[in-house]
């Protein structure tokens, strides 16, 4: 294999492409990424018999073939060479990079125990890359920690002709993301379960510029694929039954608030100065005014007053502060609705463009209060 690459292309596909190799692999040959040189092309892969990356660069190709190097040290050598453009050469058991006045030389690794990379499912639609990237942000938020529960971990997907439903659910919340996307079949009904870490790897890389596609087949639902500028990913589904979610929410909301989002975020940042961890902050809804309190007697306290809109009889309701502006901050609206039902109930909250508009229904996010002590 001898090729020509622009040295800032190369380090780019090189590090998008090995971030899925683990710290420590299972065997030591994905340790890897496979580099080949072909049409005018160098492709580079990466796998770890859960997740694969693809991606490819223009290369001017002397001489064909392909190999397989340290992933990890790859990145590490690609992102330092000095010069415009990068020779790839490789000679017997190495691979020779040349860069300027800078010369390195990588042991080959047995290209023969390479495993071979899943195949990219058939196109189940596509959707532009700023709205895909929003609704992974939205709909990762209550994304759960816990590896013990691996459903939990994950996005549930539902697709339901040009609609698709975005949830996760850590038990003490729920995020939901609803976006309007171009389905291969108009009459599409399917579902699947991945990892919320791979969907926001995705979204923080993908060019928001050109349309995302899901890759998926109904007659083989373990894998799920997505391709943006190039680049593929594929991921095996989470095994495990997602929980039933929609009984959560509330068919009517008797109690309903209006507040300006980010007077309510920073407003929340200070009061919950002197909270505890873990300790909830207050939140008593009185007339027209919003008081947000934190601390207890004989301890440090704090409050904070908002107008609001609001109706309903009064209310005060108490949440973890960090799980109140995770959600908040992924509204993309100026205004925030809060709906609630009792004091202890789930509280839902929606984005709204106007103070004295409908609230938009394309994100939901539902927490749980906490119990306090007056």
């Amino acid at each position: 294999m001898k090729v020509e690459v622009n040295t800032t292309s190369l380090a780019d596909a090189v590090a998008w492409t090995t971030r899925v190799i683990d710290a420590r692999p299972a065997s030591p040959i994905l340790a890897g990424i496979k580099l080949e040189a072909i049409d005018g092309t160098l492709q580079l892969s990466a796998f770890n018999f859960e997740i694969s990356t693809r991606d490819h660069i223009e290369a001017g190709v002397d001489e064909s073939g392909s190999t397989v190097v340290q992933g990890k040290i790859l990145a590490d050598i690609t992102r330092s060479l000095p010069s415009e453009k990068t020779y790839l050469a490789t000679e017997n058991s190495t691979l020779i990079i040349t860069s300027g006045k800078s010369k390195f030389t990588m042991q080959l690794m047995p290209e023969s125990e390479y495993p071979d990379l899943p195949v990219v499912p058939p196109i189940l639609g596509k959707v532009d890359g700023e709205t895909f990237h929003q609704a992974v942000d939205q709909a990762c938020v209550a994304v759960s920690r816990e590896e013990t529960r691996p459903v939990l971990t994950g996005v549930f997907m539902q697709f339901e002709g040009d609609k698709v439903v975005m949830t996760s659910t850590d038990r003490f919340r729920l995020s939901r993301a609803t976006f309007t996307w171009s389905p291969e079949n108009p009459d599409v009904s399917t579902n699947t379960l991945l990892r919320g870490s791979l969907l926001r790897d995705i979204a923080k890389t993908l060019n928001e510029s050109q349309n995302v596609t899901i890759n998926f087949s109904q007659d083989n639902p373990s894998l799920i694929g997505f391709e943006n500028a190039g680049r593929v990913s594929t991921s095996q589904l989470i095994d495990g039954e997602f929980p039933a979610i929609d009984r959560l929410f509330a068919d009517e909301y008797p109690i309903q608030a209006v507040i300006d989002k980010q007077q309510l975020i920073n407003s929340i940042k200070r009061v919950s100065l002197v909270a505890e961890r873990n300790a909830p902050i207050r939140m008593a809804f009185s007339g027209s005014e919003l008081t947000l309190s934190a601390g207890v007697a004989d301890e440090n306290q704090a409050s904070d007053v908002l107008d609001v809109d609001f109706d309903g009889d009064d209310i005060t309701v108490a949440f973890n502060p960090s799980y109140l502006i995770e959600g908040l901050s992924a509204i993309a609206e100026p205004f925030v609705r809060m709906k609630m039902t009792t004091a202890v109930k789930p509280v839902e909250f929606n984005g709204q463009q106007e103070q004295d508009s409908d609230e938009s229904m394309d994100y939901r996010y539902l927490l749980v209060p906490m119990r306090f002590s007056n």
